[in-house]
C-alpha cells in the first residue's frame, strides 16, 4: 500500500525523525541503530524514551523552583498522616 506512514503504535505519539538530536546522552552516540538504542535504554520505542526524558526534564526544572528540600514554612498538623482522620 502506497502512502503508509510508520507509527509508534502509541496513540498521540508521532515517530521521531531526529532521535539523536533529541537525546544527548552517551548510549545515543555509541549506537547507530535506533531500534537497538531503544532496547539498550530499556524503554522500548525511542519515541517513548524521548517523551519520558522530556517529562523528567520538565519535572527537574519545576523542582528547582519548588525547592522541596527547603524546610517547611510552618509545621503540619499533628494528625496529618493519620488514617482515618
Amino acid at each position: 500500500m502506497a502512502g503508509l506512514l510508520k507509527t509508534t503504535d502509541l496513540v498521540g505519539l508521532a515517530v521521531c525523525k531526529t532521535p539523536y538530536e533529541r537525546l544527548k546522552i552517551f548510549p545515543v552516540k555509541a549506537e547507530p541503530d535506533v531500534k537497538n538504542l531503544g532496547e539498550q535504554l530499556q524503554g522500548g520505542q525511542i519515541e517513548k524514551v524521548i517523551l519520558q526524558a522530556e517529562k523528567e526534564l520538565r519535572l527537574t526544572r519545576k523542582l528547582v523552583q519548588w525547592k522541596p528540600w527547603d524546610p517547611l514554612v510552618k509545621e503540619p498538623p499533628a494528625n496529618q498522616w493519620k488514617w482515618p482522620v
